[in-house]
């Protein structure tokens, strides 16, 4: 019997593996705009006219701020939840993980332009002072991702 496949075998799945671990995990639905990241923006099926928008910024390197939340699905976005406020306005201080969630804080995408549908993304641009604007995705899904 000839040992090379076998040996050929254990060597490409060792090969995979490791490759596999060297590899940083990718996520998907993050972005980072050089001084912060941005994770999983997010947003739950709603037929309604307003939805909450949540998400986590971590990294921050440089105190920054939320100043801008556009969708196409949405006419308006505003503050709500525990820092409730008529426009976007969040600070992002330096050295900490800050989150956008239903249960504190949170943007409210206000006047839906059609029923939000589990599973599908939506274009979203997010304005930050000091960052600038930066294009993302919004994703439907179930709850939270940490």
């Amino acid at each position: 019997m000839n040992a090379t496949p076998l040996r050929r075998q254990l060597l490409r799945t060792g090969l995979a593996l490791g490759a596999a671990l060297a590899l940083p995990a990718a996520r998907a639905c993050e972005f980072t705009t050089g001084t912060l990241r941005v994770t999983h923006p997010w947003t739950r099926a709603s037929d309604g006219d307003t939805a909450v928008l949540c998400m986590k910024f971590d990294e921050v390197v440089e105190a920054d701020r939320l100043v801008l939340v556009e969708t196409p699905i949405a006419t308006r976005a505003e503050m709500a939840g525990e820092l409730a406020l008529p426009h976007v306005d969040f600070l992002i201080p330096a050295g900490q993980t800050v989150h956008l969630e239903e249960a504190g804080t949170y943007v409210r995408l206000l006047g839906l332009r059609f029923p939000l549908e589990l599973g599908r993304s939506y274009p979203l641009r997010l304005g930050f002072e000091k960052a600038g604007v930066f294009k993302a995705n919004l994703t439907v899904d179930y709850g939270r991702f940490r």
